[in-house]
């Protein structure tokens, strides 16, 4: 072909391609990014290499946090449904508790990816995520004010690809990354028939010594082989090359679902707790502290009873890796049934005001349970339960509601309940209490306030 010609084919298709990524049908609908939220935009790259689809980046800063530890990511999974569901990742108030725990920002991407295009375009971050993803953070440190961010350590959440985003950001930045944790997705480490398109990755020595969890469902080819059946192979594949070599990584299985996220959070914020604990560093900079191995039980990764490392009968280096007692109890019963326990309350709702008959509070959620609704009491006595029926299709029913890839519904549910039964002209005074996903009440809020009030 001349070479005139074949300029202008090329460069027709980059135009026909940046066409088609730039239209958004399902990506227009954003929950608000005043502060303490803040969000920046990009548009396609055309060049070879760069980000083949826009991205929006939406970060949560804990108030009050002078200097940033680190930053949990939420990374969502592939197709169009799951995109969109990024666009409120960084408003979970479940995983916003973990970030202000640990002085960190919460951020979760947003790819804009055509329903049926190729995800492994972004979610494979050697096509240009890791960079947009790098970019971001410099952008959203100057915006936030927070100029440490670009060079904070990571705890890494990934579905599906975004599993494979967060185990391939493991591999290619090993020293950045706190822990991570892969739901039904792990980059590949050697080429394979059966998941043709996938680019393997290396291993180096240094991705060995972060905790890595690989979490799936029974139904996507552990017990039940569903559509997903493929996750199991991919993920025993990929736990047993690290763990073979001595990596600190782990499996989990839910015994009842398939692809969708289930109940795995009230065993993941836990494990990335325990992780955040033993190696932030104590000033914004330094670097990751190593993971310790002392504590460490071990258990069959199709298995459910884990032991200390030195009471295990089998091969240690193809055991789970869990690294210590608490972490390995929550696993016992999340592989067993899920229902991972907490016997700490919720912290009390504050900040509650009262305008006319309208009610409205804040609330922190419960580390280990989240939050799941809230009791109003009016002079003392139950007026309200908000929401009347929690709605959950993946797990436990929360307040704010799930998508498919574990992140709060659109529009984000308020805080907010309207008194119509209040008798016109009597005083009333009312009080709020949280309820976690286990059922455990806070303390009541303070009495309400009127908006009037001097």
């Amino acid at each position: 072909m001349p070479r005139p010609l074949f300029t202008i084919i090329s460069l027709l298709l980059i135009t026909f391609t940046t066409d088609l990524y730039a239209q958004r049908p399902p990506y227009d609908v954003f929950p608000p990014a005043a502060p303490p939220y803040y969000r920046v935009r990009y548009e396609a790259g055309a060049q070879k290499g760069e980000l083949a689809y826009p991205v929006n980046y939406t970060i949560w800063i804990p108030t009050g946090v002078k200097s940033l530890r680190g930053v949990i990511v939420h990374q969502h999974g592939c197709g169009e449904g799951s995109c969109k569901s990024g666009l409120t990742g960084a408003y979970d108030l479940h995983w916003q508790a973990l970030a202000q725990k640990h002085d960190c920002a919460l951020l979760a991407p947003a790819y804009e990816q055509p329903d049926k295009a190729d995800c492994q375009m972004w979610c494979d971050p050697r096509n240009g995520s890791d960079a947009a993803f790098r970019k971001c953070l410099v952008d959203l440190g100057a915006k936030s004010g927070h100029a440490e961010l670009p060079k904070v350590p990571w705890a890494l959440w990934g579905h599906s690809g975004g599993g494979h985003w967060a185990g391939g950001m493991v591999l290619l930045h090993p020293e950045r990354v706190a822990a991570a944790w892969l739901r039904s997705g792990v980059p590949l480490l050697k080429e394979d028939p059966n998941r043709k398109g996938i680019k393997a990755h290396t291993l180096p020595d240094a991705a060995l010594k972060a905790p890595v969890m690989c979490n799936l469902g029974t139904k996507e080819g552990v017990t039940v082989k569903d559509r997903f059946a493929g996750v199991w192979p991919a993920n025993e594949a990929f736990f047993n090359e690290v763990r073979g070599k001595g990596g600190l990584i782990s499996v989990s299985i839910d015994p009842f679902s398939s692809h969708e996220c289930g109940n795995q959070r009230y065993l993941a914020i836990p494990w990335l707790d325990a992780c955040l604990s033993a190696r932030l560093p104590k000033d914004s900079g330094d670097p990751l502290k190593a993971m310790p191995t002392d504590q460490a039980w071990l258990a069959p990764i199709t298995g459910g009873e884990a032991v200390p490392a030195a009471k295990f009968a089998g091969d240690p280096l193809k055991a789970a890796w869990l690294p210590n007692e608490t972490i390995a109890r929550a696993w016992m019963q999340y592989v067993k049934d899920t229902a991972v326990t907490d016997v700490t309350p919720p912290p009390a709702p504050t900040n509650l005001r009262l305008k006319g008959n309208e009610l409205t509070w804040e609330a922190d959620a419960d580390l280990e349970s989240g939050l799941a609704s809230f009791i109003i009491e009016r002079d003392g006595k139950f007026l309200a339960k908000v929401p009347e029926q929690g709605k959950n299709p993946f797990g436990r029913p929360i307040f704010q509601n799930l998508q498919y890839s574990d992140t709060p519904t659109q529009p984000l549910v308020q805080m907010r309940h309207v008194d119509t039964k209040a008798e016109p002209g009597k005083k009333h005074t009312y009080r709020v209490i949280a309820v976690n996903t286990v059922g455990l009440k806070s303390m009541p809020s303070v009495e309400s306030v009127p908006v009037n009030a001097r």
